[in-house]
C-alpha cells in the first residue's frame, strides 16, 4: 500500500483561552442585569473589566467564579463549564470580591493556613510562607487580622486568592478605599502575579487601568460597550474626532455645525472651540476659515483619554 502524506494547508497559531463567555445573560425577576455579553481572555492577559455602579461587573465575576448561575449562554474556564464542572474551574480561579471577606478574630498565618487546609494543599506550611513572602505580609503575619490597616488586608484577601496558585485571578475593585501609597503596592503586586497568570480585575480608576492592563473590556446596563487594548480603545471608531480651534474672530455654534460631519461644536474661551465630528475634518475647518475669512490661530487634535472614552460609552 502506498503512503499517503498530507501537506497543511496554512499555518495556524491556537491560542488557549482563560476564560471563555458567550451570550450569557442573568435575569433577576424582570430585571436584565446581563444581555447577551460575549468575550474571551487569552492565557496570561491582564484586563480591565469597567463599568458604572449596576453595570453588572460584579454579576459577571460571580458567574465565572461559579457563585452565581447564568440564565443563558456559557462559560468556560480553562475549558472547563462554570455549570458542569464548577469544582474543576474553582481549582484554577483565585477570587477576591468586592467586601473582601475575612475573619477578622483569626492570625493572618493562621486564615492562611486555614484556607491551604480547605483548598487540601500538600505542604501546607511552606506553602503559606511562600505566599506570604509574595504578598509582602511577613512583617504581619503573626497579627490578627483585624487590627490590620485596610491595605494589608487587601493583601491578606490577595494572598488567600493565591494560595492555591490558580491560572486565573479575579480581583472585584482590589483598590476600593485604599490610600495612594496602598494603591500603588497593590497595582504593582498585581502587575507582578501577572506575568504568571490569567488576571481579570474590575475598578473604577483609570488610571490604574492604564497602568495595570492589557486590555479593557467594558459594559454599560448589562450589555458589552467596548473591548479593546488598553492603548487602542481611545481610538475606537466608536469615540468622536475631537480638535481644538482658535480663529481669529467670532465664530458661532451654527456656523460651525454647517461643515460636514460635525456632530458638536462648544465654546471653551472666547474664540477657543472644541469640534468633534465623526471623521477627521482639519481640512474641512481650513477651507471653513478661508470662506468665512476667519484666521486660525491654533488648531490641534485632542487625545482622548481613557476616562473620556469611559463616559462616553457610559453615559
Amino acid at each position: 500500500m502506498n503512503e499517503v502524506s498530507f501537506e497543511p494547508k496554512s499555518n495556524f497559531t491556537f491560542v488557549l483561552m482563560s476564560i471563555e463567555v458567550k451570550e450569557v445573560s442573568k435575569i433577576y425577576g424582570s430585571q436584565k442585569a446581563l444581555d447577551n455579553v460575549s468575550f474571551s481572555i487569552q492565557k496570561g492577559e491582564i484586563v480591565g473589566f469597567l463599568g458604572p455602579n449596576g453595570a453588572g461587573k460584579s454579576t459577571m465575576m460571580k458567574i465565572i467564579t461559579c457563585f452565581l448561575p447564568q440564565s443563558a449562554g456559557e462559560v468556560k474556564v480553562c475549558g472547563f463549564d462554570v455549570s458542569a464542572d464548577p469544582m474543576e474551574v474553582k481549582k484554577r480561579v483565585g477570587y477576591l470580591p468586592e467586601h473582601n471577606p475575612l475573619y477578622l478574630d483569626m492570625y493572618v498565618k493562621e486564615y492562611l493556613g486555614f484556607i491551604a487546609g480547605l483548598h487540601k494543599i500538600e505542604n501546607k506550611k511552606e506553602r503559606v510562607a511562600e505566599i506570604v513572602e509574595q504578598v509582602g505580609l511577613q512583617l504581619e503575619q503573626h497579627k490578627l487580622i483585624g487590627a490590620l490597616s485596610k491595605g494589608y488586608r487587601q493583601r491578606v484577601g490577595l494572598a488567600q486568592a493565591l494560595i492555591h496558585d490558580p491560572e486565573v485571578l479575579i480581583l472585584d475593585e482590589p483598590t476600593t478605599g485604599l490610600d495612594p501609597n496602598q494603591i500603588e503596592e497593590i497595582r504593582n503586586l498585581i502587575k507582578k502575579v501577572g506575568k504568571s497568570k490569567t488576571v481579570m480585575m474590575s475598578t473604577h480608576i483609570m488610571q490604574e487601568v492604564e497602568a495595570v492592563c492589557d486590555r479593557v473590556i467594558i459594559v454599560n446596563k448589562g450589555n458589552l460597550v467596548a473591548d479593546d487594548s488598553s492603548g487602542g480603545i481611545s481610538k475606537s471608531k466608536k469615540n468622536e474626532f475631537v480638535l481644538k480651534v482658535e480663529f481669529g474672530a467670532i465664530a458661532s455654534e451654527k456656523m460651525l455645525l454647517e461643515i460636514p460631519n460635525v456632530t458638536k461644536a462648544q465654546n471653551v474661551n472666547g474664540n477657543v472651540w472644541l469640534v468633534a465630528s465623526t471623521s477627521d475634518v482639519r481640512d474641512a475647518i481650513f477651507n471653513f476659515s478661508v470662506s468665512n475669512k476667519l484666521s486660525v490661530l491654533e488648531l490641534q487634535k485632542v487625545e482622548q483619554s481613557l476616562e473620556d472614552v469611559f463616559k462616553s460609552l457610559t453615559a
